[in-house]
């Protein structure tokens, strides 16, 4: 046993020499390592020394190369374009129908890219590439402003704008795919190096082509509508009032608008946003232009018929102010063109308040003669006429009077100073057209003011004309009523209201005491005198009436003969005024009743009061004592 535990430890006791053995082995391997290491350090030095400028030129030659690469690829790219040019010419000179406009817009493109990159190296190699190029580009704007007009001019006709307005349905505009084609044009010509510099600025090729073509189809549609405007505003005598819409102005406006609306739906579909005021503007301009003549050729009309053709130019007024605010107001253009289209109409729409007026006085202090029989005159329903026909045109009328001022038109010198004054070429603002209670009241005065002046007028006329007091008196009522039936027979009366009321009963009256200054003569001869400190009362029959008798029987010879002849003085005065009120005088019909009444209510009590005291003078022969009571509120009746 303890044998075999010495042997285990001798072997182990080997075995730990030997790894001790090995371990003196590795010690002197790793000193030897460490001294090569020591060696190495100190002999790589001169090593790297070398290696320095070899690593330098190394990377000098990297950048170089990298460099060379770059210009390589900057040549291949500069003479890139020049390579390309015969595909771009083959699809230039094919033109964009046959290659189709995408593809032709490419090449355009892409010939401007290569223009602009060969234009900046300014190699002498490219400047033959450049000139080709350019004209190339320019072969291509040439064909484009071409495809251009084609598509606008395609089955392009002017239209009848009475189809669209009678019909209700509106005007017609490019299709689609054509508007479609037109704005990809556009966007190409529209561009800084398509655009012509001998034209403005403002206006491309493109709005410029457009606006050649589409305006001189807007010319020509409306063609039609001006010469109609013009001869149905002078289809009619010449003293006759202007009837509202019977000018065809109204008509050529409509169409106008509708058919510029129209055209500025194209504009929309086919230019940018910035483009669609200049576009719009360029196009209307040679119809405005027509417009504007037209215009002005009415004015000329109306100039020289302005008391009866005023009214048409108020209308104008009002027909274009609100169609040029509505066009404004959608495209924000042709503002200013329609004012000064409508300048010189305004002028003389203010200028005719006065001239109505001072023509009034005019027309009535030049009439020659007045009738007869005192019935009314043509010329007031005339002056009533012109007047119902300004409640027609509020809007128009409130913005002038208000330029001219209240009572100014009473003169042409101040009304010829407000145009100087508020001389413009604007619209009338919409607060100008706003028909408010100060504007109905400035139309109110106005009207009162024209039917003053002729009331005025024709009763200085008639008091120099007409000697006699109960015809003047007749002739002022009648008129007097025609004013009245045609203040309360149209709008008048609600712009004048109470006004006109109380001014025409203070001239019906004045009319009705110029006419009973007549019938004063019958009714002096019914007066008498009593004397009653000479008789006692009057006796009275029945029923408390008076016993005319007895009053007779009182009576001496002398005063009997009075009596007999204030019933014979009254008896031929009665009839013969009888006869002129049925016969030789003319009045209206309420005229005739109102002052049958007024004759009744004078003569009747009087007469009454005298029959009752005096019918017994003749003893009911009747040969002076003509009319019993009865009788003569029979005639004074028959007076109505």
């Amino acid at each position: 046993m303890i044998k075999a535990r010495n042997a285990a430890h001798a072997e182990e006791s080997a075995e730990v020499e030997v790894l001790f053995a090995e371990a003196a082995k590795f010690d002197l391997i790793a000193k030897k390592i460490k001294a090569s290491q020591g060696r190495l350090k100190n002999g790589d030095q001169p090593l790297r020394d070398s290696m320095k400028p070899i690593y330098s030129n190394t990377q000098s030659l990297q950048i170089m190369n990298s460099n060379i690469d770059k210009i390589l690829d900057s040549i291949d790219k500069m003479l890139g374009p020049s390579e390309d040019k015969g595909r771009e010419e083959r699809i230039i000179r094919a033109g964009p129908e046959k290659v189709g406009l995408p593809d032709y817009l490419a090449s355009l493109k892409r010939i401007e890219r290569s223009l602009e990159q060969m234009s900046s190296t300014n190699l002498r190699v490219n400047q033959q590439a450049i000139g080709d190029f350019n004209e190339l580009l320019g072969e291509g704007n040439n064909q484009l402003q071409t495809l251009f007009r084609s598509i606008l001019s395609e089955k392009l006709h002017p239209v009848e704008p009475l189809h669209y307005l009678t019909k209700e349905i509106p005007f017609p505009v490019l299709k689609q795919d054509k508007a479609s084609k037109l704005g990809m044009i556009d966007s190409f010509l529209s561009s800084t190096t398509a655009r012509d510099a001998s034209y403005s600025s403002r206006e491309s090729l493109s709005i410029r082509i457009y606006a050649e073509i589409r305006g001189a189809y807007l010319s020509g549609s409306l063609h039609n509508l001006s010469a109609a405007s013009i001869s149905t505003s002078k289809r009619k005598a010449s003293d006759e009032i202007y009837r509202q819409g019977t000018s065809g102005i109204g008509t050529y406006a409509q169409g106008l608008e509708g058919i510029f609306s129209a055209e500025f739906g194209n504009i929309s579909a086919i230019f940018s946003r910035d483009n669609w005021g200049v576009a719009f503007d360029a196009t209307c301009r040679k119809a405005m232009a027509e417009f504007a003549k037209t215009l002005r050729e009415l004015n000329m009309h109306i100039k020289q018929n302005l008391a009866t053709d005023c009214f048409l130019a108020y209308e104008i007024l009002e027909i274009v102010t609100n169609i040029g605010y509505r066009l404004d107001q959608l495209s924000g253009q042709l503002k200013l063109p329609f004012a000064d289209a409508l300048k010189p109409i305004k002028e003389n729409a203010k200028s005719s308040l006065a001239e109505l007026v001072e023509d009034v006085r005019r027309r009535v202090s030049s009439m020659q003669t007045l009738p007869a029989d005192g019935s009314a005159i043509p010329f007031t329903t005339d002056v009533m006429s012109r007047m119902q026909t300004m409640t027609m045109y509020p809007q128009s009328l409130a913005s002038l009077m208000a330029s001219v001022g209240d009572g100014n038109w009473n003169s042409l010198a101040a009304v010829n100073a407000s145009s100087n004054t508020n001389s413009s070429t604007s619209l009338p603002s919409l607060t100008s057209f706003d028909v408010g209670a100060d504007s109905s009241q400035l139309l109110a005065h106005y009207i009162m003011d024209t039917i003053e002046t002729l009331v005025t007028s024709l009763d200085a006329k008639s008091r120099s004309f007409l000697k006699n007091k109960s015809v003047s008196g007749v002739f002022m009522a009648n008129n007097v009523a025609v004013i009245d039936r045609m203040i309360r027979s149209s709008d008048l009366t609600t712009v004048l209201g109470n006004t006109a009321v109380q001014k025409i009963e203070t001239w019906r009256k004045r009319g009705t005491s110029a006419y009973l200054d007549s019938w004063r003569e019958p009714c002096s001869a019914l007066m008498d005198v009593q004397y009653t400190s000479r008789h006692a009362r009057p006796p009275s029959g029945n029923n408390g009436l008076i016993d005319s008798a007895a009053v007779i029987k009182q009576l001496g010879s002398k005063d009997k003969e009075t009596i007999k002849e204030k019933f014979k003085s009254f008896n031929t005065s009665f009839d013969e005024l009888s006869a002129r009120h049925n016969k030789g005088l003319q009045m209206e019909r309420e005229v005739r009743s109102q002052l049958a009444r007024e004759v009744a209510a004078m003569i009747e009590p009087l007469y009454a009061r005298f029959w009752d005291r005096y019918h017994e003078i003749d003893k009911g022969k009747g040969k002076y004592v003509k009319y019993d009571k009865g009788n003569l509120a029979a005639v004074l009746a028959s007076l109505a």
